[in-house]
């Protein structure tokens, strides 16, 4: 049986504070880190969910796949299971931007960048 929205409600917020949460670990961590963001249906949690993690520029996103990879994963795993979402991230889940990406090919704007899903895979 589907989840009513006052329980999708709830999930959506658990999840905001626990991604932010892992935000600001990062911009503590990681060189050039901006913030980050998700997309998801809410009823297909498990198949929909990415998390956006964004960087300053191409240069930072590009070091931090190298170099943070792994602490960006551990990060978005302990988010994901403090919100009592049992996925393990994955570069289908989890995927790369920069502000500088957004704004050469979009002008700046997030929203038709995201619906686009035109972000960097994990790997």
């Amino acid at each position: 049986m589907p989840l009513g929205k006052r329980e999708l409600a709830r999930i959506e917020r658990r999840l905001i504070t626990t991604l932010t949460e892992a935000c600001e670990t990062a911009k503590g961590e990681i060189i050039g880190f901006a913030w980050l963001t998700h997309i998801a249906d809410l009823n297909a949690l498990a198949e929909t969910l990415t998390v956006i993690w964004v960087f300053e520029t191409l240069a930072d996103r590009k070091l931090a796949l190298v170099d943070a990879k792994a602490r960006i994963f551990e990060l978005t795993s302990i988010a994901l299971n403090d919100a009592n979402i049992y996925l393990i991230p994955s570069d289908h889940s989890v995927r790369f931007d920069s502000e500088e990406e957004c704004q050469r090919t979009h002008g700046g704007d997030w929203k038709i960048r995201l619906t686009q899903s035109r972000v960097a895979k994990g790997g």
